[in-house]
């Protein structure tokens, strides 16, 4: 985050930077390292970045990181009744997306509902921040199979609208990226930054186990997917 005013500089790195940005570190030992942009933490007004752990362990305090901010303002021409944001176009490529007539098809780890979310709600934009997915009904954790997100998951939230602001409409569907995890302050839990929404249902989710940012951008490849 950028220190000082938080509707200065610091609002301008949230909102513009997006999930899969290029972030190089510019000054310090670890100067040259090249990592990702994997999220936006709501509320705190955080842009998280990706480093692998040798760069991890080579970073102070005060070292400095330049974001490759790119991606707000994409538009799918084929798709007007589907929003786009906070992803950068290459990760979007790269994604497990398909047609389906008038609906975009796209892979995720898992489907929630919209009666989970909770911190969040109520932010008139969707270009920064987040929000939570609540865990502290264990029926409903154990019926959509919530207890196995991961960071980087890319999930569906159903009847969940996230064009204008974090609403609840019925047949709406937004995916996000988990970017945080769980919570046991009432209303808190893994936070989702969205990355496509639509107000009219024409986003069709499928399971896909492999659905998750880190798969996508090689971040983990001693993982077996």
């Amino acid at each position: 985050s950028y220190p000082g005013n938080p509707e200065g500089p610091n609002n301008a790195l949230n909102v513009l930077s997006c999930i899969g940005n290029e972030a190089r570190v510019i000054s310090g030992e670890a100067k040259g390292a090249i990592g990702y942009v994997t999220g936006k933490h709501g509320g705190i007004e955080h842009v998280m970045v990706d480093f692998p752990p040798e760069v991890l362990e080579k970073l102070v305090i005060g070292d400095k990181v330049q974001i490759k901010a790119f991606g707000q303002g994409l538009k799918l021409l084929d798709f007007p009744e589907v929003t786009v944001m906070n992803i950068d176009p290459s990760l979007l490529m790269k994604m497990d997306i398909s047609v389906e007539g008038e609906c975009l098809v796209v892979g995720v780890t898992h489907v929630i509902p919209a009666g989970v979310m909770g911190s969040g709600l109520g932010s008139n934009q969707t270009y920064s921040g987040d929000y939570d997915i609540t865990l502290f009904d264990d029926e409903t954790v154990k019926k959509h199979n919530l207890s196995t997100l991961r960071l980087g998951d890319i999930v569906a939230i159903m009847d969940a609208d996230s064009t204008y602001g974090r609403i609840y409409r019925r047949g709406a569907v937004t995916i996000g990226v988990v970017v945080h995890t769980n919570s046991y302050i009432a209303g808190h839990g893994p936070g989702v930054t969205t990355i496509l929404t639509s107000s009219t249902g024409k986003i069709k989710p499928v399971i896909n186990s492999k659905a998750n940012i880190a798969y996508y951008l090689n971040l983990r490849p001693e993982l077996n997917w």
